[in-house]
């Protein structure tokens, strides 16, 4: 039973670890101040919320759904 409840400890311990490794790291870019697809501005809320995004709202749900 031990033996068991170890191999899942360990199973669980290496999943966590290959999820963390392949998470996005925290970007500390500076955001733009336009859209580079639209050319809008970017408002400051969005730029402080998603640091270093280069898109506004629109053109981001834009692009996510084009895969």
């Amino acid at each position: 039973m031990a033996d068991e409840v170890d191999q899942a400890n360990d199973q669980v311990e290496y999943l966590v670890r290959v999820a963390l490794h392949r998470r996005p790291a925290l970007s500390t870019a500076v955001s733009a101040t336009e859209c580079e697809d639209c050319e809008s501005p970017i408002p400051e809320a969005r730029r402080a919320a998603v640091s270093g995004c280069m898109t506004c709202i629109d053109c981001q749900s834009l692009r996510e759904r084009r895969g």
